[in-house]
C-alpha cells in the first residue's frame, strides 16, 4: 500500500481522522503494510503489546485461547497495543480468517503519537504499561545480570491466601494487591498458586461458582526455585515449562513470586514468550511464523551481552518447544503412539549448545514391545512429520540424515544397546562418526527412561576402555585449530568461504571433542561441554587449572561467534560460522589466537597420553 493512500485511509479513519492534515502526513509512513492468508497468525501473544494492528481488508479474529472466546474484527477496526494497560499475562493473539490485509504502527511511534494527542487514548486499544517496555533504568544491563540470584528480583511479601478459602476471596486480595497470581498455603508451606488466567479459564469460562474453595482450580506443587538460583535458571525454568509464574523459596519458606513481567525487566523474557507462543499453535504455519523470531531472540541476547554459555541453553530450550509441539501435532493428528518411546536430541540440541540456525540430530528409542509389522508405519509417519516440521521452522534435515525419520536411527532399546556395544567394540571409522553425534543425547519427550537405561549401560563400557578411547582420541585430534606453522591464526584459502576463520570446525568443535573424550573416560553423565569440563575436574581427567581454561576458550570462540552471527542477522544474511578477521579488533584476534593455541595444546597433551603409552 502507497503512502499516498495510507493518508486517505487515515483521513477517512474515525479515529485518525482526529489528526491534523499535517500530523497525518507525517504517520503515513510509519505505517508497516502486510497480507495474511486463512489461518495465518497476525499478532502472537508476545506482539499483541509490541504493535497495534489496523485492519484494513478481510477478517480478524481476536483470540483468547485460555477463556475459548474469539471475537471477530471488521475492516477499520484497531488490536493490538494502544492506549490503556494491558498485561504482558493477558493470553489475546490475533488471527486471520480470511486473506486479509493489515497496517502496523510500533509501539514507540505510538506512544509518541498518544503523547502528543492524549484526545486519541480513550479511542485506542490496550497499551503495556511503559515499565514493560523496556528494562528498568536502574537494572544492570551487562550479561552477568543472569548470573545474579533469584531473590534480587523479589521486590515485596508473598501475596498468600490459606487452601480452604474462596476463589472470591483469592481474586479479591490479587486485586487488592494488584497481582497476576497468588500463593496458597499450608501451614506456612506452599500447597499451590492460581493465576489470573486461572480465574478466566477454570472459574469464568467454566461458570465454577466462586464461593467454592480455592484449591479446587489451583496447580498444586509447582515448580519453584531456591533463593540462590540465579535470573538464568528462572528463565530456561519458565521457557521450557511454558509457565510464567514461579514462586521462590528459602528452604521450605515461601519468599516470593517472580514472574515472566519480571524477567522483562532485564531484556531475558523473549524466550518465555516465545516458548509459550510456540506451545499455543495449532498447526505447522503457526509455528513456522514463530520460528523467524529466533534470530531477533539471539540478537536480542547478545545486545543484552549474555554469555555463550547461557546463550545456548536459552536458543536450544526454544528448540526443544518446536519439537514438544511438533510431537504434540503429530500426536493429534496420528493418535496416540501405541508402544512408549522417547524422542531423543543428539549433537548440540543435546548438549544445550545450539545457535539461530542449525540442522537436526535426532532419534527415537522405542519401547521393547515394539513390532514393526504392527507399529512401523505409526513411526515413520510419526518421526516423518516431526522432522519435516523442523525442517520447515528452519531446523534443516541433517545432512547425513541422522534422524528418527530414517529408519536406521528409529529403533526399539535393544537395537540401540547393539549399536553402542559395536561402536566401543569395535570403533571403526563410521563408528567414530557416529559416536561422535549419537554419544551426545538428551531426552525431550516420551518416557525419558528409555534413554537414562541406555546411557548408564554405555559409560560403564567406555569407562576405563583404552582401545576405544585410543580411537576417539586419534579421531578427535583430525580437527585442528586454524593456527599456522609461527603460532597465527590460518584462514581458508579456497572453498565456499575463502579468506575466513570455521568457528565451529576450528574451535569450537574440538573443545567439544576433548570433553567428551574426558567425559566417556571417566563414565561421567554431563552432557553439556562446560559442565562436562567442570565435572572431569573434579574427577581428576583433566587438571582444574587446563579445564577452567579450555571453558574459557569455549565461551570467547561461541561469542565470537554469535557476535558474528548477530552481525549477519542484523544485515538479513543468513548467519554461519566463517569469521573474516577484518571483523575483530586487535584485541579479540589477540584473544581469538590464544584460546586457539589452549586447545591444540591440550589436544597435544592428550595425544601424549593415549598415544604415549601411559593410559
Amino acid at each position: 500500500m502507497q503512502v499516498t493512500e495510507i493518508q486517505n485511509q487515515l483521513a477517512a479513519h474515525r479515529v485518525f481522522s482526529l489528526l491534523t492534515e499535517a500530523e497525518r502526513m507525517a504517520l503515513a509512513p510509519q505505517w508497516r503494510c502486510q497480507r495474511f492468508a486463512d489461518g495465518e497468525i497476525v499478532l502472537t501473544e508476545s506482539e499483541m503489546p509490541e504493535h497495534l494492528g489496523w485492519l484494513v481488508a478481510g477478517t480478524v479474529d481476536l483470540v483468547d485461547a485460555e477463556a475459548a472466546w474469539r471475537l471477530p474484527l471488521r475492516p477499520g477496526e484497531l488490536f493490538g497495543a494502544g492506549a490503556t494497560t494491558l498485561d504482558h499475562d493477558d493470553a489475546l493473539h490475533a488471527t486471520a480468517t480470511a486473506t486479509s490485509e493489515v497496517l502496523f504502527l510500533d509501539i514507540e511511534t505510538l506512544r509518541a503519537l498518544t503523547q502528543a494527542n492524549p484526545r486519541l487514548l480513550p479511542l485506542l486499544p490496550a497499551i503495556p504499561r511503559a515499565s514493560r517496555a523496556g528494562p528498568r533504568a536502574d537494572a544492570p544491563q551487562s550479561g552477568n545480570v543472569m548470573t545474579q540470584p533469584i531473590s534480587s528480583l523479589i521486590t515485596r511479601a508473598p501475596v498468600t491466601i490459606d487452601r480452604a478459602q474462596s476463589i472470591r476471596e483469592a481474586s479479591r486480595r490479587m486485586a487488592d494487591a494488584q497481582v497476576s497470581s497468588i500463593l496458597l498455603t499450608q501451614d506456612d508451606q506452599l500447597f499451590g498458586l492460581i493465576t489470573d488466567r486461572d480465574l478466566r479459564s477454570r472459574v469464568l469460562a467454566a461458570g465454577l461458582d466462586s464461593a467454592r474453595p480455592v484449591a479446587d482450580i489451583a496447580t498444586l506443587a509447582p515448580l519453584t526455585l531456591q533463593t540462590h538460583d540465579s535470573i538464568f535458571d528462572a528463565m530456561v525454568m519458565m521457557a521450557r515449562q511454558n509457565i510464567h509464574h514461579v514462586p521462590v523459596l528459602d528452604g521450605t519458606r515461601v519468599v516470593g513470586m517472580v514472574t515472566a513481567t519480571d524477567l522483562s525487566r532485564h531484556q531475558s523474557p523473549s524466550a518465555v514468550y516465545l516458548t509459550s507462543d510456540i506451545h499455543k499453535q495449532a498447526d505447522l504455519a503457526g509455528l513456522v511464523a514463530c520460528s523467524a523470531r529466533v534470530g531477533s531472540l539471539q540478537s536480542n541476547l547478545a545486545k543484552a551481552e549474555t554469555n555463550a554459555y547461557s546463550t545456548g541453553h536459552i536458543i536450544t530450550s526454544v528448540t526443544d518447544a518446536f519439537t514438544v509441539r511438533l510431537i504434540q501435532l503429530a500426536e493429534r493428528q496420528l493418535g496416540p503412539a501405541p508402544v512408549p518411546y522417547a524422542w531423543v536430541a543428539a549433537g548440540s540440541q543435546a548438549r544445550m549448545e545450539q545457535a539461530a540456525r542449525t540442522d537436526q540430530d535426532n532419534c527415537l528409542i522405542l519401547s521393547d514391545d515394539y513390532r514393526p509389522a504392527e507399529h512401523g508405519e505409526y513411526f515413520r509417519a510419526f518421526a516423518r512429520f516431526v522432522c519435516d516440521g523442523l525442517d520447515a521452522c528452519g531446523y534443516v534435515h541433517c545432512p547425513g540424515e541422522m534422524m528418527a525419520m530414517t529408519d536406521q536411527w528409529r529403533q526399539p532399546q535393544a537395537r540401540w544397546r547393539q549399536y553402542f556395544d559395536q561402536w566401543t567394540k569395535k570403533p571403526e571409522a563410521m563408528a567414530l562418526m557416529l559416536t561422535s553425534v549419537f554419544f551426545d543425547q538428551r531426552a525431550i519427550h516420551g518416557d525419558t527412561t528409555l534413554l537414562h537405561g541406555l546411557r548408564e549401560e554405555v559409560l560403564q563400557r567406555t569407562r576405563g576402555n583404552r582401545l576405544f578411547l585410543v580411537h576417539m582420541v586419534g579421531n578427535a585430534l583430525k580437527q585442528r585449530p586454524p593456527l599456522g606453522l609461527f603460532g597465527q591464526i590460518s584462514v581458508s584459502r579456497g572453498g565456499e568461504h575463502p579468506g575466513t576463520v570455521d568457528l565451529k570446525h576450528g574451535g569450537i568443535v574440538p573443545i567439544v571433542d576433548l570433553a567428551r573424550i574426558y567425559s566417556l573416560a571417566g563414565g561421567l553423565d554431563a552432557v553439556n561441554t562446560h559442565d562436562r569440563l567442570e565435572v572431569a575436574a573434579v574427577g581428576g581427567e583433566i587438571t582444574p587449572r587446563a579445564a577452567r581454561d579450555l571453558r574459557e576458550a569455549l565461551e570467547f570462540i561461541s561469542s565470537m561467534r554469535i557476535a558474528h552471527q548477530t552481525r549477519q542477522i542484523a544485515t538479513g544474511t543468513a548467519p554461519d560460522n566463517h569469521l573474516k578477521l577484518d571483523e575483530l579488533s586487535s584485541f579479540e584476534r589477540g584473544t581469538l589466537k590464544d584460546a586457539f593455541g589452549v586447545v591444540q595444546q591440550l589436544q597435544s597433551v592428550l595425544g601424549q597420553r593415549y598415544y604415549g603409552g601411559r593410559f
